[in-house]
């Protein structure tokens, strides 16, 4: 599980957001004008690439993109 490959997918699933604009240590809410709906649209990207379920406390509680995205390795392997 790639850093590289996760902001890819983020990119891909957020249409209006320009291409190599996410970095690992982008604040990813600052980024995609962090909303509800923003929220919802990465609980289902995650949920279908990766097959593990976060809440919204998680997101809240990532800063960055690579904290999300350890967190996602982390709950994959429990």
């Amino acid at each position: 599980m790639e850093i590289e490959h996760f902001i890819e997918r983020i990119e891909e699933e957020f249409e209006d957001l320009p291409g190599g604009v996410l970095k690992p240590t982008s604040d990813f809410k600052k980024v995609l004008d962090w909303n509800s709906i923003n929220a919802l649209v990465m609980i289902s990207l995650i949920d279908a690439e990766y097959e593990v379920i976060v809440n919204a406390k998680d997101l809240n509680n990532a800063q960055s993109l690579h904290d999300l995205l350890e967190l996602v390795k982390k709950k994959r392997t429990v």
